[in-house]
């Protein structure tokens, strides 16, 4: 057995001295993340302030998880701080300004003898002659320096964001607007103002002071209420708000593509989910889907379709002709005068019928019945042989029987009836 090794007193002393002082370091430690804990939880709660960036002086939310919270430890800090998250501003790209935009037109500087770099066709700077919008010159202006065309603009070279790219009024001019659309509207109301100065003078409107007064202050009013409108005021869409869809179905229901899935059936048209043509047509058996479905064209050509399609092509014919009448807006007036002028044309037309009749005579042949009946032949042309066979012309239908004809039930060859004995009927193949 080996001996114990033996120590003096003082190392022994030393040893349970560096022992206590581990345990005590062990101890502190753990009290320390145990208080560390419990503030942070405080801090959630909002019992206790929270943390201070040193660096803004702002306060650190508590809910941020740890991992970022911490500080690296390649980053310098004296204390607690989020500097670490925040983007670093040498590596931040700059990019272009609201009003910064690439400049559109031409300058009106033009020169008076060909520069280097221009345009060979007509003579400007800021591109070459494959991009010229100028008509093709039979020779150029760099040959003739004649006519030149003013220079364009040195466009920046802009830096833009995400945003920027996409902004459909980026860029816009608001002269242009101004220019365009505004004077526009003001010279349709300065027309619209002296044609109906005109109708009062000729008599055709009667307008009274204080009506007319009132009609100014009811259009300022809603001018008024419109602008108030377009200051940002939002429209709530509940439940209860319609909202109408088009080209949905639901989707236990059968799609339109696979009604027919034959090659040369009717077109389908993905983009707008429309199948013109009825898929059923010459499709024995598949009457009851028929029923479901027809096609696109049958809604639009059948029940009351087209009278409202006759009613709006007798609506504009009335309008090229000077009638004023609407569709939309007054369909009892249109209802009226699209009767009235059909009885006038029968009218006429009758009148116009009896006119010839009484010029030319004939009316007896009107009133005969039919060839067919009087002289029970008709001018279809046929021809037969020795055995009475068709062979030129077109053939009498055959006579169908309410009867199924040629159908085998099993695995019969023959159907039934087509064996007999003894007052009973059956099959040949099994007698």
């Amino acid at each position: 057995m080996s001996r114990p090794m033996q120590l003096p007193v003082s190392e022994l002393i030393k040893h349970a001295k560096r022992a206590g002082e581990e345990d005590q370091a062990t101890k502190k430690k753990r009290n320390d993340f145990r208080e560390q804990k419990e503030l942070e939880e405080q801090r959630k709660a909002g019992t206790a302030p929270a943390m201070v960036d040193i660096e803004t002086g702002r306060d650190i939310n508590p809910h941020i998880p740890e991992f970022i919270e911490k500080t690296p430890w390649y980053v310098p800090t004296s204390g607690p701080t989020l500097k670490h998250q925040r983007p670093h501003e040498e590596r931040q790209k700059e990019f272009a300004q609201l009003n910064e935009w690439y400049s559109k037109g031409t300058t009106n500087n033009v020169a008076y003898k060909f520069r280097k770099g221009a345009c060979e066709n007509c003579g400007a700077m800021g591109h070459k002659k494959r991009d010229c919008f100028e008509r093709p010159r039979a020779i150029g202006a760099k040959f003739t320096e004649e006519d030149m065309a003013p220079d364009d603009y040195v466009q920046p070279d802009l830096s833009l964001n995400y945003d920027a790219k996409r902004d459909r009024w980026n860029g816009f001019d608001s002269s242009t607007f101004a220019e365009t659309v505004v004077k526009e509207h003001e010279e349709m109301a300065e027309i619209a103002k002296v044609i109906k100065a005109e109708k009062i003078k000729k008599g055709e409107i009667q307008v009274d002071a204080d009506a007319e007064a009132e009609e100014t202050e009811e259009v300022a009013d809603d001018d008024k209420y419109a602008d108030e409108m377009s200051l940002g005021q939002s429209v709530d869409m509940d439940s209860r708000t319609r909202i109408t869809v088009r080209n949905l179905r639901i989707r236990e229901d059968t799609a339109k593509y696979l009604y027919n899935l034959n090659e040369n059936g009717p077109y389908y048209d993905p983009k707008s989910r429309s199948m013109r043509e009825n898929p059923f047509l010459g499709v024995i058996g598949k009457e009851a889907e028929a029923a479901k479905f027809a096609g696109e064209n049958y809604e639009r050509y059948s029940g009351e379709v087209v009278q409202s399609h006759e009613a709006q092509l007798f609506a504009w014919q009335a309008r090229s002709k000077g009638i004023d009448v609407h569709a939309t807006a007054e369909p009892t007036k249109l209802e009226i005068l699209q009767k009235k002028f059909n009885e006038q044309r029968e009218t006429l037309k009758d009148d116009n019928m009896k006119k010839l009749l009484e010029s030319y005579g004939g009316e007896e042949h009107l009133d005969a019945p039919a060839k067919e009946l009087l002289l029970a032949q008709t001018e279809n042309y046929v021809e037969y042989n020795r055995r009475g066979n068709v062979i030129k012309g077109e053939q009498r239908p055959l006579l169908k029987s309410k009867y199924e004809e040629d159908k085998l039930i099993g695995n019969h060859t023959t159907v039934w009836g087509s064996y007999w004995k003894d007052g009973q009927w059956g099959k040949r193949l099994c007698k």
